[in-house]
């Protein structure tokens, strides 16, 4: 057998995808349409309902995170504004997307330098080296990210720090601060090969940070120190907030302690088990703060907790990947919405381990689950969704999760510890398995 593609087998494929009526009514419909569009199976498009048995209350208008991949953290403050639209029974409200993500690129350029600090003796082309310099400011991020922002640095209304074209459109923002990180990874670096200590190569970092923050500061905007917050209720009752600080708008308005909620996780790889706690190395934001840490669980049991959260009245955050079987105009994530294997005359039967290990899938995006529809035992069939992409899609903004795809597609669940048991707890304060920065549970959802 040749390892080069000769004219005759060309000519084989040609011969048998030509007689192929089947193929060739597909390839006749797909020259002027979306391919998606033509494999959707009617059977599955026909049950779309979103009409749930149990929803959280409070629900809002959905917000809008643009050109930018700060979902997580949209996701971190929708949850946090149904609970403060409940205790001041607000029609709508938003916290300023922005202000989180300027402390969160401030702290990654820190955490990056720190890491190029840690591995300033690792060789430049190594594989470490490489990935640190892949993209150390980019939008994404996790749950325990979320939290070392929120308790290191508040929450502010979006009236205190509206958007900027550049917090809405970050890809250049984040091009131009990354330029200068990687400038100043080579100083660090030389300065070590030249025997600086590493208390001399902080003072050079200190530096560095100011003009990380001049660029944050002309692209976001200055975060407010201080404010006041006035609003009226649904019954138009006025209230007014005086001399706030973020930090004290978050306690003492939002009013949630963020160490009572768990991150669980189903990765179903070969090399990783159930009842383990995992971090990844070389993940996070804030130097010192809170580090990554999962526990891993069947799909079944990262259900159970998410629907009994959601009983309770409690959103849910989580994390998938969002492209997979999807439909953005119709929002419906479902693994019958489409036929692609009657489509294109092909099984396509990988399953969900072997697409994590061979790259074919991981966790891309966080989102709010507000609802859920369980049948006459008590199982879940759909999930309620609140996405970040604006109403224009869905219901106004709202999503449905088949259970199904939960199953395949669905990764991350953060609920109250409450809602996992003692056993679990107990390993979930374990020393966690350090997986390789490369893992694909270190992937970060935009």
């Amino acid at each position: 057998m040749s390892s080069k593609i000769l004219q005759k087998t060309i000519k084989e494929y040609r011969k048998s995808v030509v007689n192929n009526p089947k193929v060739m009514l597909a390839r006749n419909s797909s020259i002027k349409t979306n391919f998606v569009d033509i494999a959707m199976n009617w059977e599955a498009f026909r049950k779309i309902d979103h009409t749930f048995s149990h929803t959280v209350s409070g629900e809002m208008k959905v917000t809008n995170q643009k050109s930018s991949g700060r979902c997580w953290g949209f996701a971190g403050l929708n949850l946090f504004r149904i609970y403060l639209g409940r205790k001041y029974k607000l029609k709508q409200f938003e916290f300023s997307q922005n202000y989180f993500i300027f402390w969160d690129k401030l702290e990654k350029a820190n955490y990056f330098l720190e890491s190029i600090i840690k591995t300033a003796g690792e060789p430049r082309d190594g594989r470490l080296i490489m990935h640190l310099l892949s993209d150390p400011v980019q939008d994404g991020g996790q749950w325990h990210m979320f939290v070392n922002l929120i308790e290191k640095y508040g929450v502010v209304p979006k009236s205190e720090m509206p958007e900027s074209y550049q917090s809405s459109n970050t890809t250049r923002v984040n091009r131009m601060i990354t330029r200068k990180l990687r400038e100043f990874a080579i100083i660090l670096r030389e300065s070590h090969q030249k025997g600086v200590a590493i208390t001399e190569m902080r003072e050079l970092k200190k530096d560095m940070l100011e003009t990380i923050y001049k660029i944050l500061t002309i692209s976001f905007g200055s975060p407010p120190e201080k404010f006041d917050w006035q609003i009226k209720d649904k019954d138009k009752k006025f209230h007014r907030f005086e001399n706030l600080t973020p930090q004290k708008f978050f306690k003492e308005h939002v009013g949630i302690n963020l160490q009572d909620y768990i991150c669980l996780i189903q990765c179903p790889m070969s090399d990783k088990t159930y009842n383990e706690v995992y971090t990844v190395d070389f993940l996070g934001n804030v130097v010192e703060g809170e580090s990554i840490r999962y526990l891993n669980l069947p799909s079944k049991r990262l259900k159970e907790a998410a629907a009994a959260s959601i009983k309770k009245d409690n959103p849910v955050w989580f994390g998938c990947d969002v492209g997979k079987h999807f439909h953005r105009d119709i929002g419906i994530m479902d693994m019958d919405i489409y036929d692609f294997e009657l489509f294109y005359d092909t099984p396509f039967p990988i399953n969900k381990s072997q697409r994590l290990e061979y790259g074919d899938s991981l966790m891309t995006h966080a989102m709010l689950f507000t609802g859920v529809d369980l049948d006459g035992k008590g199982k879940p069939k759909k999930w309620r969704v609140e996405n970040s992409w604006s109403d224009k899609y869905g219901d106004k903004g709202y999503y449905i999760m088949t259970d199904k795809w939960f199953d395949e597609y669905n990764y991350e669940v953060v609920v109250h510890k409450d809602f996992v048991s003692k056993e679990e707890m107990n390993v979930y304060k374990k020393d966690p398995i350090v997986l390789p920065p490369w893992d694909p549970m270190g992937a970060l959802a935009k």
